[in-house]
């Protein structure tokens, strides 16, 4: 979605200059939005809710992690659409796509699923101590890390998401905080 933000709105056709993204989209097209003068709208997770955000506020240019982009002056998402709009831009611009991708620095992610009761599951927001280790954590990265907690929306699970450039580090502090909210939301 970088590359072809990038090239849309060399050519003036990225809607109001804006991307939309889910709230799982990685740490880099945020830091690469805001590097480049873009808005980054977030949804919930979901391709219908990108879709509902673009058409609701007149946007062109959505998409998922998973891959989905949607080209909404074109189609409402399409694969092929996506990967000749990529080779568009690579052949427009006469670069590699390697040499493409230098605009973004995307970070390692770690996605952990707590197990807990169902009826309790949106009670992390509640709980101090979880808050509070979700706080510190934040001000630790103090932006070039992030942390995101999803209850699932169709099992006992609370997702937690951490962004940061240590895999390592991310993957302990991730497993602390699933530990401990398992251990508080039984």
């Amino acid at each position: 979605m970088a590359i072809v933000s990038n090239y849309l709105r060399k050519k003036g056709k990225l809607a109001k200059d804006t991307i939309v993204a889910t709230v799982m989209s990685n740490l880099g097209l945020h830091k690469y939005a805001r590097d480049n003068g873009l808005e980054l709208v977030q949804t919930k997770v979901g391709d219908r809710y990108v879709l509902e955000e673009m058409l609701k506020d007149g946007y062109n240019l959505g998409g998922e992690q998973s891959g989905h982009v949607i080209l909404l002056d074109y189609n409402p998402g399409d694969g092929i659409l996506t990967s000749l709009m990529l080779i568009q831009a690579i052949l427009e611009e006469n670069e590699t796509s390697s040499k493409m991708t230098e605009i973004i620095k995307l970070y390692p992610q770690v996605l952990i699923n707590a197990k807990v009761s169902s009826d309790k599951k949106y009670d992390y927001e509640k709980d101090d101590e979880i808050k509070n280790a979700i706080e510190k954590l934040e001000k630790e990265f103090a932006g070039n890390g992030r942390v995101l907690i999803r209850p699932s929306g169709t099992e006992p699970l609370v997702r937690v998401m951490i962004e940061g450039e240590d895999q390592e580090y991310i993957t302990k502090k991730a497993r602390e905080i699933a530990d401990l909210i398992e251990e508080k939301l039984k």
